[in-house]
């Protein structure tokens, strides 16, 4: 997908456009990297060009609750999340970003995000990395129906979101809260090693949300996430320059509108041309 030079009127078009972003890592509560910025910039373009968006993301034990000033969202908090079976309480909590007109809420349970390593500990991934994805995923979407804030786009960030579409178009795929929602995925070069646990396609199969990519999953390396992400996105974002080789050879088999890697100060105006043409127009 090219890049294009937008008028006026492309930029009007986002003007009250809700936009969801859902990322596992993002400045200022995480170091800089091509995602953690990204999941901070996109935002405050997309709000500067008339967009509202709502940042979500997991409320990982290394994040210093004091330092950014985390606090409780009691009307949100106190729903159950059942994954595999087994009731999970859902806390909520919420930031605002230091001088941006940003808010970010945070998913957060002391079973799967308390302790500090973030992903895994002594090279070595947590062994309910994949129920931590489910709990995430649902918690998202139950937190922003409580929002009652009906999303337009969806756009998910990082292998941990990837359950996030599996559940928008299957979970909910009759509650017209979500019917027109459009998911994008952006990908990044940040690939882990070995696979989650295998019990994944049963403890999806508990929601009734596996038959569309039991394919995928059924060993699920990084590139199944993302294969499972990418089946029902409806356009895609290179988060940098470069992805993983058999990431970007899926989407080339699967024919995926690809948005290729920009820089910030082209990000105003080929983001506002990607959501309008490529996202909320398309088929």
């Amino acid at each position: 997908m090219p890049y294009y030079s937008l008028g006026k009127e492309s930029i009007e078009i986002m003007e009250g456009k809700r936009i969801l972003y859902v990322t596992t890592e993002m400045v200022p509560y995480f170091p800089e990297n091509p995602m953690s910025s990204q999941a901070l910039d996109l935002p405050k373009i997309m709000q500067s060009n008339g967009a509202d968006v709502r940042i979500f993301m997991p409320r990982f034990g290394a994040i210093n609750e004091r330092r950014h000033q985390l606090h409780e969202v009691i009307r949100l908090s106190g729903m159950n999340m059942i994954i595999n079976d087994l009731d999970q309480p859902l806390i909520i909590k919420v930031a605002s970003v230091p001088g941006e007109r940003l808010q970010v809420y945070f998913i957060d349970n002391e079973e799967y995000f308390k302790r500090k390593d973030v992903y895994g500990e002594n090279n070595t991934l947590f062994s309910d990395n994949d129920e931590r994805s489910i709990f995430f995923a649902k918690g998202i979407l139950e937190t922003v129906k409580k929002l009652n804030w009906k999303p337009d786009v969806v756009h998910v960030m990082g292998w941990m979101s990837s359950l996030v579409p599996l559940y928008l178009k299957n979970y909910y795929a009759d509650d017209p809260f979500f019917q027109d929602a459009k998911v994008v995925v952006s990908l990044f070069d940040n690939a882990f090693e070995g696979e989650l646990d295998k019990e994944l396609v049963n403890k999806l199969a508990f929601d009734n949300v596996e038959a569309d990519v039991k394919q995928y999953l059924e060993n699920p390396t990084h590139l199944g996430m993302i294969q499972a992400s990418l089946h029902y996105a409806d356009a895609v974002a290179k988060g940098e320059d470069v992805i993983p080789e058999d990431v970007k050879n899926y989407i080339n088999q699967q024919g995926i509108p690809l948005l290729e890697n920009c820089s910030k100060e082209q990000a105003k105006e080929v983001y506002n041309n990607f959501y309008v043409e490529g996202v909320l127009n398309s088929n």
